[in-house]
């Protein structure tokens, strides 16, 4: 190992430094002068790498460090160590000097998110990881709950719901919100922590939940995309794929927590597909969001497609690219004839597997080519039966 490589430790405070452990002449390593609250052994014995793991230790514990420990070696100099919610911070680390950062600053506190994600993105080379740590809904619920008895527990919860998760979504109380806040100290779901860090151009590894917060460990594996418009508020649009082949914006009310759109292919791979061709345990979809979903409130604006022509009332539903590719070669072709719909298919046929609904939407198109017209009035009756006596109802 090289002696006089750097192991970079951001010191708690506003701004990074950078310790630098150099071997003396006739004696070992000494540690440089830093803060009480970071300082370990300064012994002639301590060798800079058991330095590092002991700052690192000291600052977030033995379990943090043995999980980050799983996927980074920690002794070789090629990770840099910070502490910090400020973007220049990030900045100013040399690129390509590291192959890895760890931030032990919670992202809650960072006020532009996705601007300090794509900082580090810019960083580190293609396969570099990033560590970093929030606090979620569900940990934050359990340390809120932890801190008073039972009523006080719950009222405090459910105003802390109220200001730190309903108002920033409310086009009313957002700007009011950020102005008090700047930002900082938000509470985000797992959907959304995950969703920005695809966004900007990082992969899940690993995910744990220690204690109050969860570490996260996400791989570089292509650049950002600069989303300069992010769907966040109660009402979205999604591109999807209408007649031939183009994409177009379709509107619906939020079912989802903020960016995950950006997580369907991860989903997918780690659930698959549940019965009726939705995604299997899609921790994606907020509580409100299934309530939505059951009674179709969410497809309400939807209407507005119909009205601009891009959709009809029968017909296959729109699809992301996603779920698009999914699809057979022969099926997708097809599908991009016609102009999609409101009431698709399935509920005519309620089938249960992809195949089912391919084979569902295969027999449609292929009626529509001979009668469209006669077809979508059979398929309307058919869904609506479905619908009204057999409960069917989207998940």
């Amino acid at each position: 190992m090289d002696i006089n490589k750097k192991y970079a430790m951001d010191i708690p405070g506003t701004t990074t430094q950078t310790t630098t452990i150099r071997k003396e002449p006739k004696d070992i390593t000494k540690l440089k002068k830093i803060p009480d609250k970071n300082q370990v052994f300064e012994d002639s014995t301590t060798n800079k790498a058991d330095v590092f793991v002991s700052l690192l230790t000291r600052e977030i514990g033995e379990v943090p460090v043995k999980f980050i420990s799983n996927h980074i070696d920690l002794t070789d100099g090629s990770t840099f160590l910070t502490k910090t919610s400020i973007k220049f911070n990030i900045d100013k680390i040399p690129r390509g000097q590291y192959f890895n950062i760890v931030n032990l600053k919670r992202i809650n506190t960072i006020r532009r998110i996705n601007k300090f994600f794509n900082a580090i993105n810019n960083k580190i080379p293609k396969g570099g990881l990033f560590v970093g740590i929030v606090e979620t809904y569900s940990t934050r619920k359990a340390r809120l709950l932890r801190k008073y008895w039972f009523p006080f527990n719950w009222i405090y919860y459910s105003f802390d719901v109220l200001i730190t998760r309903v108002f920033p979504k409310v086009p009313i109380t957002k700007n009011i919100y950020f102005n008090i806040t700047k930002g900082k100290n938000r509470v985000l779901s797992m959907a959304e922590s995950y969703g920005r860090l695809y966004s900007c151009g990082f992969e899940m590894v690993e995910a744990k939940d220690i204690g109050d917060v969860q570490y996260f460990i996400f791989r570089k594996f292509r650049e950002p995309l600069y989303d300069n418009n992010p769907t966040y508020g109660p009402f979205i649009t999604l591109n999807r794929y209408g007649k031939g082949g183009n994409l177009f914006k379709v509107y619906k009310l939020r079912t989802m927590h903020a960016y995950s759109e950006y997580l369907q292919e991860y989903v997918y791979q780690q659930n698959k597909l549940a019965e009726g061709g939705k995604l299997k345990d899609d921790f994606r979809i907020t509580t409100e969001g299934r309530f939505f979903r059951k009674f179709w409130l969410d497809e309400l604006p939807m209407l507005i497609n119909l009205m601009r022509g891009e959709m009809k009332i029968v017909g296959v539903r729109p699809l992301s690219r996603q779920y698009f590719s999914l699809y057979t070669e022969e099926l997708r072709k097809k599908r991009i004839k016609f102009t999609p719909g409101l009431i698709p298919p399935f509920y005519a046929d309620m089938p249960k597997t992809l195949e089912e609904i391919m084979e569902s939407e295969m027999r449609y198109l292929e009626a529509c080519e001979k009668n469209p017209i006669k077809t979508d009035i059979i398929y309307f009756f058919k869904a609506m039966v479905n619908i009204f006596f057999k409960k069917a109802r989207s998940k």
